[in-house]
């Protein structure tokens, strides 16, 4: 029998940060959290003592294959200076440090911890890109990987079951491809900060510096389809429709809502929280959806009360752009089906009725997979408290945002839903 949850008290989000997302030679995890972990400090209106904290929960998804080194949680806390407090290590994919926020809001809501510092880190780059593939291949199911599937083959198999079942077309992709570079420059954070239009033009200026032919792409789509600039990687997907390999860390201050005044009179309350679990490829119903999302939003929804129209704008985990357009449906924010008139018809835009992937998301932010869902959800901060800077998004009445984060094929979501009163 289905239930509806509720926490067994608040929880409030008081403190944010995160590193700049990149490929970096010269730092490694342990510099990349102390990073984002200095930069919460700075965050937290009325000051923290980390004396205060209680507990660690930290996402990390596979740094045992990147660097070779495991217990990143008794690692970071040492690092940070925690010790003896706990540690814990979340693991879900690609969706390990929303796990890790999870894991302490329950800490809080069961009445066990009253401050908790959560987050995630990835450091990815210092293997081939051969390499980052086959570790990132870990979290697909024994069956895909033993198939030969990576990640964007995975969906690339997705888009031609969603352009079969709904008429999409590659140009669609291209659309969420250009409104995603359109965001980046404006998050100092992202890893990819030039939009499609100034990629461009920096290449027709180089080429005639260099005395070469000079390209003669008429718009953005023109850019992106020559496969000279934007090659194929697994047809449908070409490499503009692919996320980085990123480096990078991102952590949240969470306490009880009774203590938040403590720290800061503007905090951000969780009134919705969902987790969903979902079926290999080769098992699924259907590959144009997620059952994971589905069952998360769900749970979410129930738990705060609200729909899917008063959220107000959302990160949702663009691995791939053709990621973005499932989710947002199955999110309930537009119907099976209509996602890719949606990005088509500028709805999901900055200024559109529901933004979408304000940070540039996974595919220009960039996506250090075990900072990736912590990092979401600061952007949600971020948002709601007035903090974007020029990527704010316009509405007078900004109150509702949520976080949506997938691991591996669709076998780990969560979602979740942060409001300021």
């Amino acid at each position: 029998m289905y239930k509806k949850r509720k926490l067994g008290r608040g929880v409030a989000m008081v403190g944010a940060g995160m590193s700049s997302f990149d490929m970096f030679s010269d730092k490694d995890s342990k510099d990349l959290f102390a990073e984002a972990f200095v930069e919460l400090n700075t965050s937290v209106d009325k000051g923290l003592d980390p004396a205060d904290i209680d507990a660690l929960y930290l996402g990390n998804f596979t740094n045992d294959f990147f660097v070779r080194q495991s217990h990143w949680g008794a690692i970071l806390s040492d690092s940070l200076g925690l010790v003896p407090k706990p540690a814990t290590r979340t693991e879900g994919a690609c969706a390990s440090s929303a796990l890790a926020f999870r894991e302490g809001v329950f800490a809080i809501a069961s009445g066990f911890y009253d401050v908790v510092l959560v987050g995630g880190v990835e450091d990815m780059s210092k293997r081939s890109t051969e390499e980052v593939a086959e570790g990132l291949a870990l979290a697909a199911s024994p069956y895909e990987r033993k198939a030969g599937l990576t990640f964007p083959g995975v969906f690339a198999a997705i888009a031609t079951a969603y352009f079969e079942k709904y008429g999409a077309s590659r140009e669609h992709l291209m659309n969420v491809t250009i409104k995603s570079h359109a965001n980046a420059p404006l998050n100092p954070k992202a890893q990819f900060n030039l939009a499609i239009r100034d990629m461009m033009d920096a290449k027709v200026k180089r080429a005639k510096s260099q005395g070469r032919a000079v390209p003669d792409w008429i718009d953005e789509k023109d850019f992106l389809r020559d496969a000279r600039a934007n090659p194929p990687i697994a047809w449908p997907m070409h490499l503009f429709d692919c996320c980085p390999i990123s480096d990078g860390a991102a952590c949240i201050l969470l306490v009880a809502e009774e203590i938040a005044n403590r720290f800061t009179d503007d905090p951000l309350h969780v009134v919705g929280l969902g987790q969903g679990s979902g079926r290999a490829l080769h098992s699924a119903d259907d590959l144009t959806y997620f059952e994971a999302t589905r069952h998360a939003a769900k749970e979410a929804y129930d738990m705060s009360g609200l729909t899917p129209e008063d959220v107000q704008f959302a990160e949702v985990h663009d691995c791939f752009s053709i990621a973005e357009i499932l989710h947002i449906e199955d999110l309930g924010f537009f119907k099976p089906g209509e996602g890719h008139k949606a990005v088509e018809e500028g709805l999901t835009r900055l200024d559109g009725p529901m933004p979408v992937n304000t940070s540039g998301g996974l595919k220009c932010k960039g996506h250090p997979v075990g900072a990736t869902g912590a990092a979401q959800l600061i952007e949600v901060w971020e948002q709601l408290r007035d903090k974007a800077g020029r990527r704010g998004v316009p509405k007078s009445d900004l109150r509702i945002g949520a976080a949506h984060n997938l691991g591996g094929t669709g076998g780990t979501c969560t979602f979740t839903i942060l409001e300021r009163r």
